[in-house]
């Protein structure tokens, strides 16, 4: 397993979920990762599970993205996977009446402007090399409308779309710099157990959360960490500006009910 053999790979948001396993498997896969958090204790933890280095970068903050790039200064592959959904501290509400502007705010702040940041550093750190790949979190959410969930959704479409734009903006500059998004939906992650409980009702509420996705399971974190590594890779050098959806076929066709 070296298909990222000697790769510098960033990935945010690596102290748990989705970020962990692409950290973990681009590890496995050869690469040298410096997986970043803004939970030092947390960021610290996996690290030192995965067997790889940490630092410290809350990715809304460009002060933090500045210091990476003095401690990092070229890099082959950067994944900006940290994001919130806004509901980690309880219900807030976020639909389009009734949100405050302040928590679309935040949403946005650490979903879009963290990205947005990522992609800045990512492309300093990679055009002396005039090479690289940039992979986006965004969401089946950035594809759909999420009534409930308004800013989260807003913030993973605008990943999307910025995605493409420095893409094409790399690809003018004449740098074989890739960038592309990655955009899953139910993946069994920390997040979702306060919905799920551990109580024997447990597996009948995974099952409802799953009722419309044609393959009627969660996916997991490796399963997204395998396309990391595809893109992160050079078997994917003709690749940029595209998407890829996990989602176990729920776009392909089906209801998609939030």
């Amino acid at each position: 397993m070296s298909r990222l053999a000697d790769k510098v790979c960033i990935v945010t948001g690596a102290a748990r979920g989705i970020g962990f396993a692409i950290a973990a498997r681009f590890h496995a896969e050869g690469a040298r990762v410096v997986a970043t958090d803004r939970d030092t204790a947390a960021g610290t933890a996996a690290a030192a599970a995965i067997g790889c280095r940490f630092e410290t970068v809350d990715v809304a903050e460009e002060a933090d993205w500045h210091r990476l790039a003095r401690l990092v200064p070229q890099a082959d592959v950067v994944v900006n996977n940290a994001g919130v959904t806004g509901f980690e501290d309880g219900p807030v509400a976020h639909d389009p009446e009734r949100a405050a502007l302040e928590d679309w705010r935040a949403v946005h702040r650490i979903n879009l402007d963290g990205t947005f940041l990522g992609c800045r550093y990512a492309i300093g750190a990679m055009k002396a090399r005039g090479a690289g790949s940039i992979i986006n979190l965004s969401s089946r959410s950035g594809l759909v409308g999420i009534p409930l969930a308004a800013a989260y959704a807003s913030s993973k479409a605008a990943i999307r779309n910025h995605t493409k734009s420095v893409a094409l903006y790399c690809a003018q500059q004449g740098w074989a710099i890739r960038c592309n998004s990655i955009h899953p939906a139910a993946i069994l992650t920390p997040i979702w157990e306060p919905m799920l409980g551990s109580d024997p009702g447990r597996s009948d509420r995974m099952a409802a959360l799953v009722a419309d996705t044609p393959l009627k399971r969660f996916g997991l974190p490796e399963e997204v960490a395998a396309t990391a590594v595809l893109l992160a890779s050079d078997e994917a050098t003709y690749i940029t500006g595209t998407e890829i959806t996990i989602d176990g076929g729920l776009l392909a066709g089906s209801a998609a009910t939030p």
